[in-house]
């Protein structure tokens, strides 16, 4: 025990443990029923009243598998990182998570608190995510600490710096002298720290240059594969979304239009919204763009 807390360990890795089983044998680590989130509308400038209310999430429901990733596209204003947010909190006041099989409106504030170890989130930005003030060591090891790991920390920082592709002997730098990318490798590490069986991915590249993308793109799917992990991810980017993500959800005013397997959705899309996200993707090939965009203005004749 470390401050009254139940100290973890981390279990050796399982590498490809999860390839070739269909969906439907693989265990749910994530569970969302019916989740809603509102919002008071309010009106006046120095005596404020409510007049309405506005549904950000509005009954959403979902599962995620071991070894998936499930992708949430929309619109900004759609309503996908109040859904993160709601989800990570482990709390919500409307609507069911299960975390591993357990119902977060059941768990005590001791339990909740340990569950949290099983489901983290990478954020967008990098540098506003990491503390500046703290050097990379600190910056990983603080789960760990916070949480009680019953193994040698620094050694369990080391691995995590290798895991995803940085060098050990880099821990006692700040946040500050890394590129972007490397950042956003640090911010993973952090993820990974105690093992969890989800991540909560909030736009993960978006704020990284395009040459450098690729790489975190590419570390995000050989972690996924290797242990085994389950992404809960949020992007714009629909072609980063469709070579990562196993699952996809669109999501349009709060609700999901559409939600079924990547290919499915991405080849044979059911609903116009869909089509409208799919249509704005940009094509580098003119000649194929100028012939979507005729066929566009043939079906606005009609």
């Amino acid at each position: 025990m470390i401050n009254g807390e139940r100290m973890f360990k981390v279990p050796p890795l399982s590498p490809d443990s999860f390839e070739g089983i269909p969906r439907e044998d693989r265990k749910t680590t994530l569970e969302v029923k019916d989740l809603r989130k509102e919002f008071p509308l309010m009106k006046g400038a120095l005596v404020k009243r409510r007049v309405g209310t506005v549904k950000a999430v509005d009954g959403l429901t979902f599962d995620i598998r071991e070894g998936e990733c499930m992708a949430i596209v929309g619109e900004s204003g759609c309503g996908k990182t109040t859904t993160l947010l709601e989800i990570m909190d482990l709390d919500p006041k409307d609507g069911v998570v299960i975390l591993n099989g357990k119902d977060a409106n059941s768990m005590s504030r001791a339990e909740r608190r340990e569950a949290r170890k099983d489901m983290q989130i990478v954020f967008q930005d990098p540098m506003s995510s990491l503390n500046p003030r703290l050097t990379v060591r600190e910056v990983i090891a603080e789960p760990l600490e916070s949480l009680g790991y019953a193994g040698d920390v620094d050694a369990r920082v080391a691995e995590l710096m290798k895991l995803v592709g940085l060098d050990a002997s880099q821990l006692d730098r700040f946040p500050g002298h890394f590129s972007g990318g490397q950042r956003q490798r640090i911010g993973l590490a952090r993820a990974l720290a105690t093992n969890p069986s989800v991540i909560v991915l909030d736009e993960p590249v978006s704020a990284l240059d395009v040459s450098i993308q690729a790489g975190v793109i590419n570390l995000l799917e050989e972690l996924k594969r290797k242990l085994g992990l389950s992404y809960l991810f949020v992007a714009h980017d629909l072609s980063v979304v469709r070579h990562l993500s196993d699952r996809v959800a669109v999501m349009y005013k709060g609700q999901f239009v559409e939600h079924g397997d990547t290919d499915e959705i991405f080849d044979h899309p059911q609903h116009e919204y869909t089509r409208k996200l799919l249509a704005a993707i940009p094509i580098p090939d003119p000649a194929v763009a100028r012939a979507r965009q005729a066929e566009r203005a043939a079906l606005a004749k009609k």
